[in-house]
């Protein structure tokens, strides 16, 4: 009796104290800011402990998967690292959205930390704590986004700095990113009735794979009376979609028709703010079943494309310089004139990359019916200064050309515009070719020319390979080098059926290459395009490197000794 007793005692001290450390435990879980959770092998997970969220997280119930609170965009890598977790037998721990309760479309971030226990029947049982992790994501991603973001300082134009940041939201915070540039004067209520005219087409965007392409955008597109209202407010707008797509008003006829393809579920709408005034505005969607956008992630958006607002400013300062030199320097690129017996063709082409614009120029001049002076060349420097000085260049060996007349030596009329233009301005180097051309008698075209430190000219002969025009030695220095140099003047024949082309360094210098290789390159392209039977503008044309590789501005001017009809429309 008195070992029963005591046995009964010691069993019941036991239950005690197992009690005793339960509540505790679960006075433990009460005050920690998490909730603790246990799953079953068979999949059943149990709630050991609540705590740590404001809002309730969604629990599955019968028939569900516990898988099915997980956001459709993280359910695939979250269930991968989960199978690897169980595979592996190791810990589980990942950020990853989970769905609150009572609202299908609302998630908050969760940090789940999971780890097997092997429970008494030899299965794999887990034990974990969820914690609120909103704050902690936030923070990760905003870091990350705006370190993608890293490269829109250093844009030089408008396009490039939209799509770097639509790569950087896409497609980890939307599906489609369409930047719209707004057009000048669009705030002061251009046909606000109908709504808010932009550029022609939308600045290039991020689309997330499966997707369809944007439509081509008419002339007149004109975003809807929603988005005019964004940009007159410079108040980001939050627009959820019914399960039948977006609704037929308020939005654009073709915007309306992409989101209903698209499957989009909302679309998040941001004003692009510089200096007070709205230049963009950021349309990001959710598509496919993809939850739309909510407070959280239009925070994050709104934080995003205000950090462009300082590097817009930048990138729109660089670009109206860029746009005042490029019309400035075309200003002075005047139409060449037409000459009996001669097809000429000129063309000027800004570097595709993001320098600026140049100083090359092109010109022909009529000194009479039988002659003409011809001028290309390229100033130093990249920029407004650059093209002004161009300006000036081309302008004073105009009309020296004229002013010295088809008997001039072009080595006279280079080295008087080398004096003229040392004493009374500042420029920086200047290479060019001057040359002066006269009919001959019984066919074809004299040629004299000065070469001022540039490319030789390339003649194309109606039969056989293409050579370049040069003496026997360098070329003279470029000007602004020195006054005291003796320059001379090159003859050469053009003769019936032949071509010269006069071009800038943009043609044939890339860096970290050969000039002459790059030559020989022009000359082998140019044999293999004329043996096509090109015209002469689709010839020139060939020549141009190709978009990737144009890092500088090129100047073109070719002449075909032929019938200008004929030469535009084959090129022998």
């Amino acid at each position: 009796m008195v070992e029963g007793g005591g046995g009964a005692a010691e069993e019941a001290a036991a239950v005690d104290e197992d009690g005793r450390l339960l509540r505790r435990y679960q006075a433990l879980m009460g005050a920690v800011p998490q909730s603790v959770w246990a799953m079953s092998s068979d999949g059943v997970v149990t709630l050991l402990a609540g705590g740590g969220f404001v809002e309730k997280l969604w629990r599955p119930g019968s028939g569900a998967s516990w898988m099915d609170a997980v956001h459709p965009k993280d359910r695939g890598w979250f269930e991968r690292a989960w199978r690897r977790a169980v595979r592996q037998r190791s810990p589980l721990d990942e950020v990853v959205r989970v769905r609150l309760e009572g609202d299908p479309g609302s998630f908050r971030h969760v940090k789940i930390i999971a780890a097997p226990v092997l429970d008494q029947d030899g299965g794999d049982e887990w034990v974990g704590t969820a914690t609120d992790a909103e704050e902690q994501w936030r923070t990760r991603v905003r870091e990350k986004l705006l370190a993608r973001m890293a490269a829109v300082p250093a844009a030089r134009e408008l396009s490039e700095a939209f799509l770097t940041t639509a790569s950087a939201v896409v497609p980890e915070l939307a599906d489609a990113v369409a930047v719209f540039r707004v057009r000048d004067g669009v705030e002061a209520g251009t046909r606000p009735a109908e709504g808010l005219t932009t550029t022609a087409s939308p600045e290039r965007v991020g689309i997330a794979p499966g997707l369809p392409p944007l439509p081509p955008l008419e002339d007149d597109f004109l975003l809807g009376p929603v988005a005019q209202r964004a940009i007159n407010s410079q108040q980001a707008l939050l627009l959820v979609f019914p399960p039948d797509g977006p609704p037929a008003d308020g939005i654009s006829d073709a915007s309306a028709r992409w989101l209903r393809e698209a499957g989009a579920t909302g679309v998040a709408l941001l004003p692009v703010v510089v200096d007070g005034r709205a230049v963009a505005l950021a349309a990001v969607a959710t598509c496919r079943g993809n939850p739309p956008p909510d407070e959280t992630d239009l925070s994050l958006l709104r934080d995003v494309f205000q950090q462009m607002s300082g590097p817009l400013r930048r990138t729109m300062e660089l670009q109206s310089i860029r746009d005042s030199a490029l019309a400035l320097q075309q200003s002075f690129l005047a139409a060449p004139p037409s000459v009996d017996g001669l097809t000429i063709t000129a063309l000027y082409h800004p570097a595709d990359s993001a320098a600026e614009v140049g100083g090359d120029w092109y010109d022909a001049v009529r000194l009479s019916a039988d002659a003409l002076a011809l001028s290309i060349g390229d100033i130093a420097g990249h920029d407004l200064d650059a093209a002004t000085a161009m300006g000036r260049v081309n302008s004073l060996l105009r009309g020296l050309a004229y002013d010295s007349g088809p008997a001039a030596s072009p080595a006279a009329t280079l080295s008087r515009l080398d004096h003229i233009v040392q004493a009374l301005d500042s420029p920086s180097m200047i290479t060019a070719v001057h040359a002066v051309m006269r009919r001959r008698a019984h066919g074809g075209w004299h040629i004299s020319l000065s070469n001022a430190g540039h490319p030789p000219p390339l003649l194309i002969p109606a039969v056989g390979p293409s050579r370049y025009l040069h003496g026997l030695t360098a070329p003279d220095p470029p000007l602004c080098v020195t006054d005291t140099i003796a320059r001379t003047t090159l003859g050469a024949v053009l003769r019936e059926g032949d071509t010269l082309v006069l071009y800038t360094d943009g043609l044939v210098e890339t860096p970290d290459t050969d000039i002459e290789d790059n030559l020989r390159r022009l000359r082998a392209c140019t044999d293999a395009l004329v043996g096509r039977g090109p015209s002469l503008p689709a010839l020139i044309r060939g020549l141009l490197p190709s978009v990737q590789d144009r890092r500088d501005d090129i100047a073109v001017i070719a002449l075909w000794a032929g019938p200008e009809g004929d030469g535009a429309r084959r090129h022998p």
